[in-house]
């Protein structure tokens, strides 16, 4: 695994029987002027023109076959393939996530994790207790519904505590975002591991060890300058915000349990495939089945559906509204999603990514470094880490040829972390940030902006340095 880091790369892609690769379809200059044509035009119709993702993706794809010279009904053909086959691969996840997570925020089981953390630490302890906040709800959750839930939170212990808004928030975000980026069930992390061929229950592992520490740079020890830089009193919004009472909600033990359910089964079969050599092994058999990312978060659902929902005292009528209206909020993620996993296989089938593994032979180049880079460099240009991942995952596909499982799941999370850096004007989350916290352009970027560049940063030097170990 040393040779990830510090060999050029045509160390890592094996000479002799590779894995066979799409024969390109045209002349390099030709591929290269496709793909990057294709992307520019991805970052124009996003950041100019306002276009849907989902549009600018299906144009994207598009352009790449057509530039490539290739017919279009085989451009269309690949389109729609790779669509389908996203959609089948990650929809479903992404989906049962989704329901997972609205039992969670509906049962209070949220609130009951956040007053129990929160409750139990001192002034100098909070921001490190808010940040295990944000990384717990940020497990299930997607960035931008975890925010909304947790900013009365945030706003509440700001006040209590008299101090900085930013200095207790930047930890929260951290969670949140390290959780995002880094740990499936989450999109960009899912369209990584689906187009690479990554194991799951490996990666999962992995984000989860390299999101701990960079959450402590980038939330409390960078959350505590950061609130030196902007110091501001905590909005006086959600005054009056309506939870659940503490009588009705799950307990924090049972929440607990019920959150790392699936991240627990997931993890157990990432390591009975470590430690049981024997495929034909009970125990390796049965943890293939609970363990697989479908079985795991069904089941996570199911019990919770007892755990959140009939614990909380909803009836069978509440529990299935709170399932049925998870699904609306994330039809516009599936259909990038699916719409990512079409743009990627046109990429594949112009034979770009053998494009660029052939020519990254020849470079002293670490496949880590450069899976971060070209996630940074699209992450900056779209302002979408989910678009950044896609794209950046489609054009490393070739580059990944022959290397081990680990190995993959490294450079699934180094493209995770280069997806969230430095979050500025063309981003959502951007002014998500600034007007729920109350600030200027300037202090969001001061806060924000570089919070996200040290999460970026600190990501992937953990993820090199555990490249190291494995």
């Amino acid at each position: 695994m040393t040779a990830l880091l510090s060999s050029p790369l045509a160390a890592l892609v094996p000479t002799a029987d590779p894995a066979p690769l799409v024969e390109p379809v045209a002349s390099g200059l030709q591929l290269v002027l496709a793909a990057l044509v294709a992307i520019a035009l991805i970052v124009v119709l996003i950041t100019w023109a306002k276009v849907h993702p989902f549009l600018a993706l299906i144009l994207g794809g598009l352009t790449v076959g057509i530039v490539a010279g290739q017919n279009i009904s085989a451009v269309i053909t690949s389109f729609t393939t790779g669509f389908g086959s996203t959609a089948a691969g990650v929809g479903a996840l992404i989906a049962l996530g989704a329901m997972f997570a609205k039992l969670l925020a509906d049962s209070g089981g949220a609130d009951q994790i956040v007053d129990t953390i929160v409750g139990k630490a001192s002034p100098r302890t909070l921001p490190w207790a808010m940040a295990g906040v944000g990384a717990l709800i940020g497990l299930p959750m997607f960035f931008e519904i975890g925010l909304v839930l947790l900013m009365p939170v945030i706003y509440l212990v700001a006040r209590r505590a008299q101090m900085s808004v930013i200095t207790i928030g930047i930890p929260t975000l951290a969670g949140l975002s390290a959780m995002h980026g880094l740990v499936p069930p989450h999109p960009g992390p899912l369209v990584a591991i689906d187009s690479l061929g990554a194991d799951l229950g490996t990666t999962l592992l992995f984000g989860v060890i390299v999101a701990v520490p960079t959450v402590v740079v980038a939330g409390p020890l960078f959350g505590k300058l950061a609130g030196r830089w902007v110091d501001v009193p905590a909005p006086e919004l959600f005054e009056s915000r309506e939870e659940k009472p503490v009588e009705s909600r799950p307990s924090f033990g049972l929440t607990l349990m019920t959150v790392l359910l699936p991240v627990a089964l997931m993890m157990a079969k990432a390591l009975v495939d470590i430690f049981v050599s024997d495929e034909t092994a009970t125990v390796r058999q049965v943890f293939d089945v609970i363990g697989n990312p479908f079985t795991a978060l069904l089941i996570a659902v199911l019990v919770a559906m007892f755990t959140f929902g009939k614990a909380s005292g909803m009836d069978r009528a509440g529990i299935t509204r709170s399932v049925e209206t998870s699904l609306p909020a994330i039809a516009g993620i599936l259909l990038i999603v699916a719409a990512g996993g079409g743009f990627k296989q046109v990429l594949v089938d112009t034979g770009v990514g053998t494009l660029l593994a052939d020519w990254a032979r020849d470079a002293n180049v670490s496949v880590l470094l450069l899976a971060w880079f070209v996630a940074v460099l699209i992450r900056l240009a779209t302002g979408s880490a989910t678009v950044a991942t896609i794209t950046a995952s489609a054009l490393m596909l070739g580059l990944v040829e022959g290397l081990s499982q680990p190995e993959v799941s490294l450079v699934v999370l180094a493209i995770g972390a280069g997806s969230v850096f430095f979050s500025h004007v063309n981003d959502a989350g951007f002014w998500l940030v600034k007007e729920y916290f109350g600030l200027s352009v300037g202090q969001t970027i001061k806060s924000w902006s570089l919070m996200e560049t040290v999460l970026s940063v600190s990501g992937l030097v953990f993820v090199l340095l555990l490249g190291l170990l494995v």
